[in-house]
């Protein structure tokens, strides 16, 4: 079975990913510093699958402790690299914090990939590198704006060292770019695991539906939307994880591959926030409190993306719907209450 390393893998889409090869006949090497995430979620992995997981907890921007994992597990044929700070605010005012974490352990990465021959490598980039757009969907050859955030900046950078650096290496590289990750794997036994103030919609939804906030504050009423409120484009993070098997295959298997290569990972449709909430509370038959407030800086009116590309290279199609996406999350949150909250 050929072992692909997945780092950031105790993290959200990481996690996810792991449960997703191994049901597509990889053997998944998990690589995290557990800083920003749990490893218990691996517990929530190996019962999923019934396979034990080889973990390693260390810091990619270490380059001694990236090469002992390779000289350890010995010949890899892959790697997908999720390990990244990712919170925009904190990027913002902690630029060199973002650059140096994100970056330098990118960097490891591909010498490691390329010393140890490495064939494929796929780079978790975001939608953020698209910065604010003029046209919708967003396709691949969308026109990237000026990153709004450091946090973005990392992305943009890291796809622009990957694209130089494939052109002297012997391995291929797909960027896949995502939109709104959400959702839990449908067993519920593994979601989003945020630590400290969440950021991201479908969490403040379930904390404001389970009461650990009085409300969701709901940032505009008046953008020119068919509801008043902003549109995004939200995937289920199985169906990302999804991607990412099918585009290590695709490497491997596919000799016309390009060297370097970017992907949408959306579901190709907007949906407004308000619809969210309105299927959240519809679906899961619970109260979402809201409110609306004023708008916040630097939020654009829309964002969704043609996965058109995606879809020819990679035969992809998103599987799970919104109201599959809000029954998930729900599902996840009631178990992680009575699992996370009992640790020993």
């Amino acid at each position: 079975m050929k072992k692909i390393i997945v780092t950031g893998s105790t993290g959200y889409i990481g996690s996810h990913t792991l449960i997703d090869l191994i049901e597509n006949g990889y053997t998944p090497i998990s690589v995290d510093n557990e800083s920003r995430s749990n490893a218990k979620i691996l517990v929530g992995v190996e019962n999923i699958t019934h396979q034990k997981i080889t973990h390693y907890k260390a810091e990619l921007c270490d380059e001694a402790a990236v090469k002992a994992i390779f000289e350890a597990e010995g010949s890899i044929s892959g790697i997908i690299h999720f390990a990244a700070y990712k919170t925009v605010p904190e990027s913002v005012s902690h630029p060199l914090r973002y650059y140096r974490n994100n970056l330098v352990s990118l960097m490891n990465l591909l010498e490691a990939a390329d010393s140890y021959r490495v064939p494929a490598f796929i780079f978790s980039s975001s939608c953020s590198v698209y910065g604010n757009v003029t046209q919708l969907p967003v396709t691949e050859t969308t026109p990237l704006s000026p990153a709004e955030s450091p946090y973005g900046n990392t992305k943009k950078i890291g796809e622009e060292m990957i694209r130089d650096f494939s052109k002297v290496s012997n391995a291929k590289y797909i960027a896949l770019r995502y939109f709104n990750p959400v959702g839990a794997h449908p067993s519920g036994l593994i979601g989003e695991l945020p630590l400290g103030k969440p950021e991201n919609l479908m969490p403040l939804i379930i904390e404001a539906a389970t009461g650990q906030r009085p409300h969701l504050s709901v940032f505009g009423s008046d953008y020119p939307t068919r509801d008043g409120t902003c549109i995004r484009d939200y995937v289920h993070v199985s169906d990302i994880a999804h991607a990412h098997t099918l585009a290590i295959g695709y490497l491997l298997h596919h000799e016309q591959a390009p060297a370097f290569d970017v992907l949408n990972m959306g579901n190709g449709n907007g949906v407004t926030v308000k619809e969210l909430i309105d299927t959240f509370q519809e679906v899961n038959q619970v109260e979402v409190p809201f409110i609306f407030t004023h708008r916040r800086p630097g939020d654009v009116i829309a964002v969704y993306s043609d996965n058109t590309k995606t879809n020819k290279i990679l035969n992809w199609n998103p599987r799970y719907t919104i109201r599959d996406i809000c029954a998930s999350a729900w599902a996840w949150e009631k178990f992680r209450l009575s699992f996370f909250n009992n640790e020993n």
